[in-house]
């Protein structure tokens, strides 16, 4: 990992973001073990925040805590990655279908609904743009923002929080075998657009169409990329 130093106050967090991102963005590879120790030298901090940030991130199912030794980036199976596809599909599906996605695609006039919206085709175009591009660290920053806004619709953190945990994971896992391709381009999914255009219209059908065909791209790349039967 590269040397770097965080001098904002609150470490405990931003330390677990920084190291998040490196998981996500697979410099931190699936089965990597590090100490508290290591972790603390490289960002110039002493031990307490590491420790718990690295707990914070154990609670989040990315590290694995290996007996007193260290840590290690938990390693997910394909198996994982299908179960987390259609979790996250039911919990998607229950946002559109509560009080909250009426509301937001409701044919009225507040600067709520504008300002969300707006928000969201922001994300969604930056997102359409890098996926285009093959640019893998920037679709991820911008998947997740987008998905994060989407899920807080639902007006339930718990929601919100249990979908985004969902797309680290899946994005945790197959990130280093996308890297592995030399051209990404045209390979990522890039409907965020289209998803926000069905959601502006109140076209609950063509969402729901965008979202099935989201997770079909996806379990048909994966296959690809890890040879599955």
């Amino acid at each position: 990992m590269p040397p770097s130093r965080i001098t904002r106050s609150t470490l405990r967090e931003q330390l677990a973001e920084a190291l998040r991102d490196e998981v996500l963005a697979g410099r931190l590879p699936a089965g990597h073990p590090f100490t508290v120790k290591e972790i603390a030298d490289q960002y110039g901090v002493s031990a307490t925040p590491v420790r718990e940030a690295l707990v914070d991130l154990c609670a989040q199912g990315l590290l694995d805590a290996d007996h007193h030794r260290g840590y290690r980036v938990h390693a997910f199976t394909l198996h994982d990655f299908r179960t987390m596809l259609d979790a996250r599909t039911l919990v998607i599906e229950g946002i559109f279908r509560t009080g909250a996605y009426a509301a937001l695609t409701a044919d009225h006039t507040g600067s709520g609904r504008g300002a969300a919206l707006a928000s969201l085709q922001r994300r969604a175009e930056a997102a359409r743009r890098a996926a285009r591009a093959g640019d893998l660290d920037v679709l991820i920053a911008y998947d997740l923002r987008f998905w994060r806004e989407l899920g807080e619709f639902a007006g339930n953190p718990y929601v919100s929080d249990f979908l985004e945990r969902l797309r680290v994971h899946s994005w945790v896992f197959v990130v280093p075998h996308l890297r592995a391709r030399r051209d990404l381009r045209g390979r990522l999914w890039c409907g965020h657009l289209d998803l926000v255009t069905a959601l502006e219209r109140g076209d609950a059908d063509e969402v729901e169409r965008i979202v099935g065909a989201y997770n079909d791209h996806a379990r048909a790349l994966v296959g690809e990329l890890t040879r599955a039967p």
